[in-house]
């Protein structure tokens, strides 16, 4: 019985990290992104969690969050993106549609920081 729904993106486990970390990562640094839809929705939900942990701005969450990012991406999420939501309950990040790419027909998304 599935529960929930799992997106592989055609990768094995190691893989699919390094592209949750590489796309988190481009997000926090740059503030907004645009990749494909399926893409899109699931970084916005692990970059979800990971502010989530950086609103508490203890020593155990930088640790945590260290663990999935680098030391810049983690500088930033704990010192300016994690205050700045310290009053919102959820829902840090929003995805825009933008369309289909032309070369193959994918559905792009643009996924950024709410304000």
């Amino acid at each position: 019985m599935q529960r929930g729904n799992i997106r592989k993106f055609g990768r094995v486990r190691k893989q699919r990290k390094a592209l949750y970390k590489a796309l988190a990562t481009a997000l926090i640094e740059h503030g907004k992104i645009k990749t494909t839809s399926t893409k899109a929705k699931a970084v916005s939900s692990f970059t979800d969690k990971l502010v989530t942990k950086a609103k508490k701005g203890d020593l155990a969450s930088g640790r945590l969050i260290r663990h999935y990012l680098g030391d810049k991406a983690t500088k930033k999420l704990m010192a300016e993106i994690g205050p700045k939501f310290k009053d919102r309950k959820g829902g840090y990040t929003r995805v825009l549609r933008l369309g289909r790419r032309i070369s193959d027909g994918s559905e792009m998304s643009i996924v950024e920081f709410t304000s």
